[in-house]
């Protein structure tokens, strides 16, 4: 069965980090860039960043560079999303997905996406 799970997201006070899970099952996640995404409620879906399969390269939102770092570990299948200096703008549910690349603007979709049930972060003292 073919699936990504989210996991790593919780409750955490202003300052603080959380590493969040992007990990699949069913096929190799090496063969597809991976983008993450979050959604926080009454507001539309923005992309965070993105990494590529073929070097690795990284795209951020401006929202979020120089506080979180993307990374990949192919011999688990997973993707790793480091979030610090989390700010209660911040909250949100945060979902990963799959596609061809990464361009300047975020996750270019392939033929067909894979989305995980996504992960809560929510940031407040």
């Amino acid at each position: 069965q073919v699936q990504l799970v989210e996991s790593g997201g919780g409750l955490v006070q202003p300052g603080g980090s959380l590493r969040l899970s992007c990990a699949a099952s069913g096929f190799t996640l090496e063969n597809y860039a991976i983008g993450w995404f979050r959604q926080a409620p009454g507001k539309e879906r923005e992309g965070v960043s993105c990494i590529s399969s073929m070097d690795g390269s990284t795209y951020y939102a401006d929202s979020v560079k120089g506080r979180f770092t993307i990374s990949r570990d192919n011999a688990k299948n997973t993707v790793y999303l480091q979030l610090n200096s989390l700010k209660p703008e911040d909250t949100a549910i945060y979902s990963c997905a799959t596609g061809d690349t990464c361009s300047n603007y975020g996750l270019v979709y392939g033929k067909d996406a894979y989305w995980g049930q996504g992960t809560q972060v929510t940031v407040s003292s």
